[in-house]
């Protein structure tokens, strides 16, 4: 049963060809503990069994909406068109293979509310595509900042949080590859900065082939988003393109 006294998140979940995991990610959102969210789930044209999947859960759950659109228009796409239809004052992010921990939605709203910010992110660990567990924690900074973040994208995708009621509705670019990135930017643009709540409250599926396993492809969408979205001369790019190398060489 919903809770109303709490605070209303709306979660952003794009979906193409996700029939072997989206019940797995949808269910880590209903098990959350706090119970007051809506699921927006923007299927961009899935081939497969996705959007069965997808029906088949909401017969018994009416927090999920699910948007079909028409061909395969990208994550930037599907993401923004479930963001124009949020209704939460918090919106949150996890992509269609991926999970979160039962309390990730308390925790960080708590995070968020009793400290003001208006953006934020969590640690989070990594798994196989078969759901092994993958060493190590991926740990941004406590803060971050326009240039911090600029130098490396340390916000997981899956963590991400900001406020509506502080930032209004913020869309991600219409680029390809990297529009979370070029979202965060964009929030931490106005002159806010993201917040790091250090505790593991989600788990990333390492896919063969995605953009996040192979780092010269990282790179390159990075130099892209510099030069095309940021509008950074050539040497401004090649400057926090250096240190994106250096920070992946770090291992940050």
């Amino acid at each position: 049963m919903t809770d109303k006294a709490m605070p209303q998140v709306s979660v952003i979940m794009p979906s193409y060809n996700s029939a072997a995991f989206i019940a797995e990610s949808i269910a880590s959102v209903q098990q959350q503990t706090h119970h007051n969210w809506e699921l927006i789930i923007y299927d961009d044209g899935s081939t497969d069994e996705s959007v069965d999947v997808i029906r088949g859960i909401m017969k018994d759950e009416d927090r999920i909406t699910l948007i079909e659109g028409q061909g395969n228009q990208g994550a930037a796409v599907a993401r923004n068109e479930a963001i124009k239809r949020a209704r939460g004052r918090f919106i949150a992010f996890l992509d269609s293979d991926d999970v979160w921990l039962p309390e990730k939605l308390d925790r960080q709203i708590a995070f968020m509310t009793q400290n003001g910010y208006a953006m934020t992110c969590t640690y989070y660990t990594r798994m196989t595509e078969d759901g092994v567990a993958l060493d190590g924690i991926v740990m941004p900074d406590a803060h971050l900042d326009y240039k911090e973040l600029l130098k490396s994208n340390q916000i997981g995708c899956l963590t991400a949080i900001y406020d509506t009621q502080s930032l209004g509705k913020v869309y991600m670019p219409l680029i390809r590859k990297r529009q979370d990135y070029g979202l965060w930017l964009a929030i931490l643009k106005k002159g806010v900065r993201a917040y790091c709540l250090t505790e593991c409250l989600a788990v990333y599926r390492v896919r063969s082939g995605s953009i996040s396993s192979n780092k010269l492809e990282m790179l390159k969408y990075n130099w892209s988003l510099y030069r095309e979205i940021e509008r950074f001369s050539v040497l401004r790019s090649a400057y926090y393109l250096g240190w994106n190398i250096m920070r992946k060489v770090c291992g940050k």
